[in-house]
């Protein structure tokens, strides 16, 4: 006891001086970003304050400009460049030499300026979710869940674990080279290339550049032309914690434009990371076959939500509705396909109906709305055809929620949340994204048929399944194939940042999140090492040595038998007769020298 005490004694005061040093927070300087053009303080020019009307088709990818306006009131934003394929690669090679200083950097300094972020948005939520509602129409509850949440868990997981996860990781050697020290490092690919959609402006930009920046690389985003206002505001962020720091300022870049600009930028970057269709993500692998570059893609979904006859199914209700208005009927790729038993269809059913009728739709910073508007201009008509195609197959609209007030003009930009009923995979509803606040509901009467169903889809994305046995869910999870699963909850997953994301089958491939999507910023470098030089070191044994003794072969059956052999036996014989094959290779090599 004598000799434990002291050790238990220092463990104990280390433990608290450890506790301590956590309770000082860490020195963090502020940064000011410059709002005066972005908050809607009712003094904009007045060629800023008027209604926009997009146009028609694709006359608005003409020009140069990027025409940018409030999905929920149509009001004018303003505009921003369309960049050209020249302006694009020379925007790349600033950041590829500003990325070849920043790989030197040291892991404390790039922890520094993910600290400068986090203060930053903790700090100025409000003003973050207002320019994501106005740009993308969603509510401020959604954009606080989906940009800030999100994002704040990304840069807490890369604080605590990311130097940890690009440190070389060191692995066995195997038999043959048990002389050895085997490692695999990891090091930046150089300028990532990334492309991200309308529905998270926000979170799409931040995921991809903290974990570029954070692995040692400069990265160049292309944002949709359908959210380049708030985009190009969230730049500043992320330019002013770069200079806190003393970084090279063109080590990030935002790029706005239409589809030339994103393809210069694929024939331009060391690697390729995009969000969004599947028809865009084919092209896109085309074009990265030219240079031979990795891509990851993150494209749709049409993700099953299960529900069992033995859960809860007010709780169960609730969340299935927030999983299918999530960002305010603009992003469900979540949950677009509800399988119900039919032991409690008609009680789920009801409660859907009463909470949906509850449902208002409605310009977000307006008044308190449920949801607010469809992002893309003339996406409605897509989400209508969908519906009118499930009703002529014998389909049934039995509830829809309702609309605020909001202007007669703007009446395209919103869709009624919608629950239908007697659906069957027959229908495009069923099979295609919609991308939209549509709750599509169907019965099973098994597991085996529900998993059926769930897979029965080209997309992969993810998947959510409820039920009071937390093993069942967990089955029935299991044989779903898809990317992502969440058992008794929904998009628990992506809060999860240790976790990789992504999907299956046509919803793409390569993760981005968690030690695979950090990762996945790097290419992986082999190292193998004497583990005792000068000591120890490789030599080739003189019977295979050039010119190849008589019995070289002989030799090589037996070290190989020595060092695999299954049976301890042979392989305790097998090196009996290397050793007498060395021994006497070396007395016949003394037995020259002596002449």
């Amino acid at each position: 006891m004598a000799f434990w005490w002291p050790l238990l004694v220092l463990a104990f005061a280390f433990a608290i001086c450890k506790f301590l040093l956590l309770l000082i927070p860490p020195k963090v300087p502020s940064i000011d970003v410059d709002t005066s053009d972005v908050l809607d303080d009712g003094n904009q020019a007045s060629d800023n304050s008027f209604i926009y009307v997009p146009p028609r088709g694709t006359a608005q990818q003409s020009g140069k400009k990027v025409q940018c306006y409030e999905p929920a009131t149509m009001k004018y934003l303003g505009y921003v460049p369309a960049l050209t394929p020249d302006e694009v690669r020379e925007q790349v090679e600033k950041v590829r030499k500003a990325q070849k200083m920043w790989a030197k950097t040291s892991f404390k300094q790039r922890r520094q300026f993910l600290r400068i972020l986090l203060k930053y948005i903790i700090k100025h939520q409000a003003l973050i979710c207002e320019i994501s509602s106005r740009d993308t129409g969603k509510t401020m509850v959604d954009a606080s869940l989906g940009e800030i949440m999100t994002t704040c868990e990304k840069i807490k997981w890369l604080l605590s674990e990311g130097e940890k996860w690009l440190k070389p990781e060191f692995r066995s050697s195997g038999w043959s080279m048990l002389h050895k020290r085997a490692k695999v490092e990891f090091h930046p690919l150089g300028v990532v290339g990334a492309i991200v959609s309308w529905n998270y402006p926000f979170h799409n930009i931040f995921n991809p550049m903290l974990a570029a920046v954070f692995s040692g690389n400069g990265i160049v985003i292309k944002i949709s032309e359908h959210a380049s206002w708030s985009g190009c505001f969230y730049f500043r962020i992320i330019q002013s914690a770069l200079a806190a720091i003393g970084a090279p300022e063109d080590l990030v870049e935002v790029i706005t434009g239409f589809a030339e600009t994103g393809e210069a930028l694929i024939s331009s970057v060391d690697k390729v990371i995009f969000v969004g269709s599947p028809g865009v993500g084919k092209m896109i692998m085309r074009s990265a076959a030219e240079t031979l570059i990795p891509v990851t893609l993150e494209l749709g979904g049409k993700d099953a939500f299960i529900v069992c006859e033995d859960v809860d199914v007010d709780h169960v209700a609730q969340i299935a509705v927030r999983a299918v208005l999530q960002s305010s009927g603009q992003n469900c790729a979540g949950a677009e396909r509800f399988y119900v038993h039919k032991n409690i269809y008609s009680s789920f059913v009801s409660k859907i109906t009463k909470i949906i009728k509850s449902v208002t739709a409605g310009p977000p910073l307006a008044g308190k709305f449920d949801m607010g508007a469809l992002c893309m201009h003339e996406h409605s008509e897509k989400l209508e055809g969908l519906v009118n195609d499930a009703l002529e197959k014998g389909a049934e609209i039995i509830a829809r929620g309702s609309f605020g007030h909001i202007g007669e003009d703007a009446v395209d930009q919103y869709f009624p949340p919608t629950v239908i009923v007697n659906v069957n995979h027959s229908m495009r509803l069923m099979q295609e994204e919609a991308f939209g606040p549509i709750m599509p509901i169907m019965k099973f009467s098994s597991d085996e048929e529900v998993i059926k169903l769930a897979n029965d889809s080209k997309y992969g994305l993810g998947c959510a399944v409820f039920s009071g046995s937390q093993s069942r869910a967990r089955e029935i999870a299991s044989q779903i194939n898809c990317g992502v699963a969440a058992v008794n909850d929904f998009a628990a997953t992506y809060m999860c940042q240790s976790l990789p994301f992504g999907g299956v089958k046509h919803s793409g491939f390569g993760r981005f999140g968690g030690v695979e999507g950090l990762r996945a910023c790097c290419f992986a470098k082999a190292v193998v090492e004497d583990r005792w030089w000068p000591f120890i070191k490789t030599k080739i044994p003189k019977p295979i040595q050039y010119p190849v003794a008589e019995n070289g072969f002989e030799f090589q059956e037996s070290l190989v038998e020595a060092l695999y052999g299954l049976s301890i036996w042979d392989r305790l014989q097998a090196l009996v007769n290397v050793l007498k094959m060395l021994t006497e290779q070396k007395s016949v090599g003394s037995g020259h020298k002596e002449k």
